[in-house]
């Protein structure tokens, strides 16, 4: 059965408002799911201290960055608070090519790129989190202690310009519980592995294969 059925891989998009959670729930997916791996962000900005190059970003110079642009080497990029983020083609097409499935934290324009691409759109399961209410967010941000008064004030201005983007995404979910929120998102997940579109070899051949038994 598994070799009828095998199926490309997906991309899975989780994007929300910085503080909203999406980077907790994927890392908490990613750490119970194992056919799921994160696609890794090259970026311009500086690495902060608990942060490791590889694993966390690529982190590049703005002439590298311009050089991967230049040569098609990036599914989506991005500017956001003044610096650059943008997701390498090569990992990921290969990972989609052999039945994994790839988790993107990326933002609303990075989404709406890879939505705009009739190659990438087919691939594509997208999903925005958001916070239960502008003061809880702002908690998150702060409570978090990354960022500073003028950044959290920052971040806070644009976050009602990234919901406004919620209805480009397949499904939406209210971050108020992260326990319940990573069930959410996990059953979304597993839903969409099962849809019939993502099979290579059409579910009607095993089906007549079965009723021939």
């Amino acid at each position: 059965m598994s070799d009828i059925l095998h199926r490309r891989g997906l991309m899975f998009v989780l994007s929300s408002p910085s503080g909203a959670g999406k980077t907790t729930v994927s890392r908490r997916l990613l750490a119970r799911d194992p056919n799921l791996q994160i696609s890794i962000s090259v970026t311009t900005r500086t690495r902060r201290p608990s942060e490791v190059d590889g694993e966390d970003y690529y982190f590049i110079d703005e002439k590298e960055f311009s050089r991967m642009t230049m040569n098609q080497e990036l599914l989506e990029y991005a500017r956001v608070f003044g610096n650059f983020y943008g997701t390498p083609k090569a990992p990921v097409e290969r990972a989609l090519d052999e039945g994994r499935d790839v988790l993107f934290d990326i933002d609303w324009q990075g989404t709406r790129q890879l939505r705009s691409n009739k190659n990438s759109r087919r691939d594509l399961v997208s999903v925005f989190i958001l916070p239960p209410s502008m003061d809880e967010l702002e908690r998150r941000l702060r409570t978090r202690a990354q960022d500073s008064d003028a950044v959290v004030k920052e971040r806070m201005a644009k976050a009602k310009d990234e919901i406004s983007h919620w209805d480009e995404y397949d499904y939406v979910v209210v971050n108020e519980d992260l326990e319940k929120t990573l069930e959410t998102v996990s059953a979304i997940l597993n839903g969409e592995r099962h849809h019939k579109k993502r099979q290579k070899i059409r579910i009607q051949q095993f089906v007549d294969a079965l009723c021939k038994e």
